[in-house]
């Protein structure tokens, strides 16, 4: 503790007696301070004693008094030392009655008390307590970093909890809780979210004080990582201001979870490196190796079956990187083994089926989505694409690659976020058709027809259209159009003759009708 005006009273060869404001002596002080001018209050920096004789005042002038002492307090000055025996033999009531009123303590200092002993006293308390607080701190981040050792994050929270008398808690980067310290913190921790993702946005190192009437303590942010975006963030909450121990104790945790974070960065780059070599593997067709390889660290997900994703760069910004944070924090929140692969402008992730990083990329591009709905003036193809496979086993991984490509492109060409391949599977192919090289094959297949019916001499397209949709069946199709079967067959002919082909060939008739529903939304090209 600091030294305060009651630990100077008591202070035995200091002879101090207490001429006014009693009732404020538990107040600290951070200084002694001699000084004889009319008004001292420009050199004040708050929380000082001062000790004076009245060499240049009129003490005995009751307004003289009362305005200097209550310039003094305004300036927040703790206490009045007046040494007696030197201008006045005992200390006038003028100023006694001033600072009564005012509320500041007034200590009569004896003469055989030099002022030099009482400045000695304060900076001997300071010193103390300053001691005191170091050794604390070095204890403290001795019992940190036995915890960090022993523990992990979560001893190390654990250990700062109790040091701070207060909690402590750990967000990964996506601003997700990891562990709190005590348990019961945990739905305080979880209210900060989005203050953890306001820190996040900013270069790291960054800190933040939370306060409100919505939180029942003081809460420090701090982010920890040294890179230029934060790899996670430490939240301290405490009923009061921390001291000096205290504040030791928690740049102490910042320093231990910052190594683990960079540490683990580190592992995690590795376990990128061997989770690249384990794809090439699969996708080589060679999963006992790709097994051999992955060992304990990816073992599990090739157990089970996997779900393949593909997630395509866009032009600009990060969104691989929110992907993979999400991806990742949900699969390391509910334990569960995955595989995220950077590949240039893409990213491929293994995930178990139904497992929580799966539900993770879904959420997140359902979130992206929901953002697209607002119109904004950049073209959609530069936004963040994704393709999801069926699930599969390890001997089908490379498929499972063709299929979420497929869906990556399916999801490109309809503007979506995601697509998942099934969707593409039990889906109608008539959707793919919505594309500009396919719109001017159809258009060029069927320009001859079209420019036969501007001339008037027949409908030869919706005949072609009502015979394609009823089989051949030539008296459903004239019925239909409303005309006679000969009449339609004559067309028929005549669409075979302008065509140079015969409608007898599936393919011929396949195309026709693809090209058919291709143009059926649009105008034939000129």
């Amino acid at each position: 503790m600091p030294p305060t005006l009651a630990s100077l009273v008591h202070h035995t060869a200091l002879k101090l007696t207490v001429r006014a404001g009693e009732d404020r002596l538990d107040v600290p002080v951070r200084w002694a301070h001699v000084s004889e001018l009319a008004d001292p209050v420009p050199y004040m920096e708050g929380g000082e004693l001062l000790l004076i004789t009245a060499l240049k005042l009129d003490a005995e002038d009751p307004v003289a008094m009362r305005r200097y002492v209550k310039r003094l307090a305004g300036a927040g000055v703790v206490g009045l030392g007046f040494a007696i025996g030197v201008n006045y033999d005992d200390i006038p009531a003028a100023l006694v009655d001033a600072a009564a009123e005012e509320g500041l303590p007034l200590l009569e200092v004896p003469r055989r008390t030099p002022f030099l002993a009482i400045s000695k006293a304060v900076s001997a308390a300071i010193a103390a307590d300053q001691y005191r607080a170091v050794t604390a701190g070095f204890a403290a981040q001795r019992e940190l970093t036995k915890q960090a050792l022993t523990a992990g994050p979560e001893g190390c929270l654990a250990a700062l909890a109790g040091q701070v008398d207060g909690w402590a808690a750990l967000y990964d980067a996506s601003g997700a809780v990891v562990a709190t310290a005590p348990e019961w913190a945990g739905r305080r921790a979880a209210r900060l979210t989005p203050e953890v993702e306001r820190l996040r946005d900013r270069p790291a190192p960054a800190s933040s004080v939370v306060g409100g009437p919505e939180h029942e303590d003081r809460i420090e942010l701090h982010s920890l990582g040294t890179g230029r975006r934060p790899r996670a963030a430490l939240a301290v909450g405490t009923a009061a201001t921390l001291g000096t121990a205290e504040r030791y104790a928690v740049h102490s945790a910042i320093a231990l979870l910052t190594l683990t974070t960079e540490r683990s960065r580190s592992l995690h780059a590795a376990e990128q490196r061997i989770g690249a070599a384990v794809l090439r593997m699969l996708l080589a067709g060679q999963p006992d190796h790709a097994r051999a390889v992955a060992g304990d660290l990816y073992g599990g997900l090739l157990d089970a079956p996997f779900r393949m994703i593909v997630a395509e760069q866009p032009a600009g910004g990060d969104p691989l990187g929110a992907l993979t944070e999400a991806v990742e924090s949900a699969a390391a929140r509910s334990g569960e083994a995955v595989l995220v692969v950077p590949e240039g402008e893409r990213l491929v992730v293994l995930a178990a089926d139904g497992g929580a990083a799966v539900a993770a990329c879904s959420v997140h591009a359902a979130a992206l989505e929901s953002a697209r709905a607002v119109p904004e003036p950049a073209g959609d193809e530069d936004e963040l694409v994704v393709g999801l496979s069926a699930p599969v086993g390890t001997v089908a991984a490379a498929a499972a690659y063709k299929q979420a490509e497929q869906a990556l492109s399916v999801a490109r060409r309809r503007g979506r976020v995601l697509v998942e391949h099934e969707q593409v599977a039990a889906g109608s192919v008539l959707p793919l058709l919505a594309d500009d090289a396919v719109r001017a094959f159809a258009d060029g297949l069927l320009r001859a027809l079209h420019e036969h019916d501007a001339t008037g001499r027949g409908d030869l397209v919706a005949s072609l259209r009502a015979w394609l949709s009823r089989h051949g069946q030539w008296d459903a199709a004239a019925a239909d159009l409303g005309v006679h079967r000969h009449t339609l067959r004559y067309r028929m002919r005549r669409v075979e003759e302008i065509l140079g082909r015969s409608l007898d060939d599936p393919d011929a008739r396949m195309e026709l009708w693809l090209a058919l529903k291709a143009t059926s939304s649009s105008p034939p090209g000129d």
